[in-house]
């Protein structure tokens, strides 16, 4: 099998602590990497000690980091929402209702321009270093529509998640029962062989508890994982449902009380944070800094979407996490990587050594500190995806 020595590497994060500095982000200075022709990471090390290999790469000093791992992102959409965004910008509160103009787009699109839209997205997400991410259905909310949504995005990412149970149509505001029974029983079926999560927006304004808990226990029952979008405009019953479920995420977790934080620290559910959000909504952020001390596993990402925040960058959510709510950027970049990584229940990606897939980026800069130390400056010089250069 051919190899490719990846060599004068000035900082190589390995999210590893068997590796190098020993701490969680376990970094190598002066380092060096293997790669082989599976796509898989072989050795790391210091440079002095790399094996030889059949193929040589000078990284010229730069600091290396695992692909970006971004678990939750909503691409498959017609339309744009800026007018919305401004109207927020003046003072209007968030509302989750703009998700039915976004709907009804569409809806109305075609399957080309649909699938044009989510490639130009996922190409905008890998020149960003973004090497996984988690693609979700949502906005067509009638079975055609939803079905059609995971299979567009199953031919970019397995990480495909059903979200019919994002706001109850307006076809159905009288009847949200039936809504939820449509959800759980036809959309289900017809979309569960393209998925492999199922996500609820558990919020006030879409879908109370007792309806997540039968959405969620539907796509279990069909051997789904559970995403739950929890507590993003007040507190609720999300988190605690997400936890109890055995959740792989709990998203947004915006506003959290001592039970939810106890429960997110005591269980397996990652609790994936999206400060993109709050930003572009002008809302509070999570409190990054209680969840981490009390020891519960947090993930960042975009919540890439048309509406409450249309950004692609991870490098930008890095930025705000370490400046708005608190992380350090050591703290911000595992939870970049290795928390999506989490968030997604995979141990193939978001790290850097032996096994691991070879799934990198190369910064322009000497440490990973950059991302937030020079915010919305385009580090991103290299991306590598299954160990080939992007």
């Amino acid at each position: 099998m051919v190899t490719t020595l990846l060599s004068a590497i000035g900082s190589l994060v390995t999210n590893d602590p068997a590796h190098g500095d020993g701490s969680r982000l376990g970094e190598i200075k002066n380092a060096a990497m293997v790669i082989d022709s599976g796509g898989r990471v072989v050795w790391v090390g210091e440079a002095t000690r790399a094996p030889a290999a059949d193929m040589f790469v000078d990284v010229g000093g730069r600091c290396v980091i695992p692909g970006f791992v971004d678990s939750h992102a909503h691409l498959v959409f017609a339309g744009e929402r800026s007018a919305e965004f401004a109207a927020r910008m003046s003072g209007e509160p968030y509302r989750a209702g703009g998700i039915r103009t976004t709907v009804q787009h569409t809806r109305a699109a075609t399957d080309e321009s649909l699938a044009l839209n989510l490639a130009s997205l996922i190409a905008e997400m890998h020149r960003q270093g973004t090497t996984t991410v988690e693609v979700k259905s949502g906005y067509g909310l009638t079975v055609r529509d939803e079905s059609r949504a995971l299979m567009l995005a199953g031919q970019h990412t397995d990480e495909t998640t059903f979200l019919g149970a994002h706001v109850v149509p307006s076809e159905f505001e009288q009847d949200p029962a039936a809504y939820v029974d449509l959800v759980t029983g036809p959309m289900l079926e017809a979309c569960a062989a393209h998925a492999r999560w199922i996500d609820v927006f558990c919020e006030s304004g879409a879908f109370d508890a007792d309806a997540s808990r039968a959405v969620l226990t539907a796509g279990i029952e069909q051997g789904l994982g559970a995403r739950v979008h929890a507590n993003q405009l007040g507190p609720g019953p999300g988190v605690q449902l997400a936890c109890e479920l055995g959740a792989a995420s709990a998203d947004h977790c915006t506003y959290l009380d001592d039970a939810d934080i106890a429960a997110l620290a005591s269980s397996d559910t990652v609790a994936t944070l999206l400060p993109g959000v709050e930003f572009s909504t002008r809302s509070p952020y999570p409190d990054a800094r209680r969840l981490l001390e009390a020891g519960a596993t947090v993930a960042l990402a975009t919540d890439c979407n048309p509406g409450s925040c249309f950004t692609s960058s991870m490098p930008f959510c890095i930025a705000l996490a370490v400046r708005e709510m608190a992380m350090t950027p050591a703290e911000a970049v595992w939870a970049a990587t290795a928390g999506g990584a989490a968030a997604l229940r995979r141990d193939d990606v978001g790290r850097l050594s032996p096994g691991a897939r070879a799934d990198l980026v190369v910064l322009d800069a000497p440490s990973y500190i950059h991302l937030a130390y020079r915010p919305g400056v385009p580090l991103v010089t290299d991306v590598w995806k299954d160990g080939r250069r992007a």
